[in-house]
């Protein structure tokens, strides 16, 4: 068990919830929905992508193979 003396300070007041400065730097005279929207829009580009071209795209774009919506009709 430890004592309160033993646990390091917990920061306190407007310094311990204000947001990394480097991300939420945005212009002068942001709103906070354009700002929330310019940090969601961040995120999401941060995101992995997945691989662009190939064969299962190409699959995709094509649509339903012809006859596969009846498989049982062939052998």
């Amino acid at each position: 068990m430890s004592t309160p003396a033993d646990d390091p300070p917990v920061p306190t007041g407007p310094a311990a919830e204000a947001p990394d400065p480097a991300v939420s730097a945005g212009p002068p005279g942001e709103t906070p929905v354009q700002r929330a929207l310019r940090l969601k829009q961040a995120r999401l580009e941060a995101r992995p992508k997945p691989p662009r071209g190939g064969r299962f795209q190409r699959q995709q774009a094509a649509g339903v193979a012809p006859g596969a919506s009846r498989p049982w009709t062939h052998k």
